[in-house]
């Protein structure tokens, strides 16, 4: 009963976290199917049930089954509450604080998108003077948080806001579409005069696929969301990436499609790197250090490794810290130790919640 679960609602995924630390993590297309949430929700942390309380953030609320944020914000938070029955529930807001539902519902500007500044305040902890930047590299975005004297320190606030920023990238290691990395390849061909196929401006393949050939991903027979939602394998990745330059296997040989892979793999790097500088000009100080941590840790590190002026400062990786399950859960993880430092978190919000009931 005195542990605590954090849950990191996005779009696609769910990520869940136990306060003794072990994390959870579900593909789940929440657009295709919002009704089902707090079902999958019960099911994703019911053995951690009861608990102390439940620590929320979320992404989710952007999914286009949503007609506002608004409603999204109230629709997941909705189902939270289903999912945990009479747990008294908390939600991290960009203020740097945990709300009671209510009034995250009532604030939802706050509460939407809110999961990188909670792992930004706990990663803080890690370098508590100077200035640092976390690098957050996940299956879908990419977050580049200034942290100063251990507190969140971005120039944006909200998506749209760290969009124009480059704090946020909308460009990750698995469901990023490859014909949104690149318009068009390195590719030897009779037919074409300087050396470069288009893309298809199709959902064929994803970066993910390109991960599996560039050697970065492990294959997973039993992973099917992909874009043809056959296996994580390299064969599969290379039909998929085949059909992106309307081949198939027959047209294109493996080593081509490597070959493609690692090209769009060095694009994808340059524009994260790209993001890094634009928010390296707003910083008050030279960064120090740099934390890296998300699914995609293998990418920040290849991108650090070659970066000009943060290849020498101190490194620090959540994979190695915790554990590749903690670093890929990262914000849900975050979530339950932020609210077990704070142990008048759950009271203070459960009586907030009797007495706005």
């Amino acid at each position: 009963m005195n542990h605590i679960v954090g849950l990191d609602i996005g779009g696609a995924n769910i990520k869940a976290a136990h306060s003794d630390g072990k994390c959870r993590s579900r593909s789940f297309p929440l657009w295709k199917s919002p009704d089902t949430l707090a079902e999958t929700l019960a099911s994703l942390i019911g053995d951690w049930l009861p608990c102390a309380g439940v620590a929320v953030t979320m992404t989710g609320e952007l999914a286009d089954c949503f007609a506002t944020k608004a409603e999204g914000v109230n629709r997941i938070l909705a189902a939270v509450e289903q999912a945990a029955d009479r747990t008294p529930i908390a939600v991290w807001q960009t203020v740097g604080e945990f709300v009671n539902t209510p009034t995250a519902r009532d604030f939802w500007q706050l509460t939407a998108a809110a999961n990188w500044h909670a792992l930004a305040t706990f990663v803080g902890r890690v370098a508590p003077e100077g200035t640092v930047l976390l690098l957050d590299i996940g299956s879908t975005t990419t977050d580049i948080v200034p942290i100063q004297h251990g507190l969140p320190n971005p120039t944006g606030r909200t998506d749209s806001e760290r969009l124009i920023s480059a704090e946020l990238v909308y460009s990750g290691v698995r469901r990023t579409p490859v014909c949104a990395v690149a318009y068009s390849v390195p590719i030897e061909r009779k037919v074409t005069g300087n050396g470069y196929s288009q893309l298809a401006a199709e959902f064929f393949a994803t970066t993910q696929d390109v991960y599996l050939l560039h050697g970065d991903v492990s294959e997973d027979s039993a992973d099917l969301d992909t874009a043809n939602g056959q296996p994580a394998t390299i064969a599969e990745a290379h039909d998929r990436l085949a059909r992106q330059l309307c081949c198939d296997r027959s047209e294109l040989s493996l080593d081509e499609a490597t070959s493609v892979a690692d090209f769009l793999a060095n694009v994808q790097r340059q524009r994260i790197s790209g993001a890094i500088d634009r928010v390296m000009t707003t910083l008050d100080s030279p960064c120090e250090s740099v934390i890296v941590s998300g699914e995609g840790s293998f990418l920040g590190h290849q991108i650090l490794d070659n970066h000009s002026k943060l290849k020498d400062v101190s490194r620090h990786s959540l994979t190695e810290m915790f554990s590749a399950e903690t670093s890929t859960a990262a914000c849900a993880f975050a979530l339950t130790r932020l609210a077990s430092e704070r142990p008048s978190t759950f009271t203070d919000i459960d009586l907030s919640n009797l007495l706005s009931s």
